[in-house]
């Protein structure tokens, strides 16, 4: 599993990458994406400038990884104080 060298075309500038061989098909599916989300924008919003889309984009994308982390998050508390509660109930029962 070693390097490769890819190109990757997003918002009509390509870019050559170099990445192990194992990450290509999510680094295409990435960008293909990210060039989806920009064609949307396009489509619904009155915006032209490829830098306005492509912050729009980041924004969306970093917006979306926030809340997933913070949903992780949660839900290992949520797990976690599951966990503990059973340990209690565990130790009630075994200890009679």
């Amino acid at each position: 599993m070693g390097e490769i060298s890819i190109k990757i075309n997003i918002a009509d500038r390509v870019y050559p990458l170099k990445i192990n061989t194992e990450e290509e098909e999510i680094v295409r599916r990435a960008a293909k994406m990210i060039n989806d989300r920009i064609k949307e924008f396009q489509e619904n919003y009155a915006v032209k400038d490829k830098q306005d889309l492509l912050a729009m984009c980041v924004l969306h994308y970093a917006t979306s990884n926030i809340k997933a982390e913070k949903k992780v998050s949660t839900t290992d508390t949520d797990i976690a104080d599951r966990v503990y509660e059973l340990d209690i109930l565990l130790d009630n029962f075994f200890g009679k």
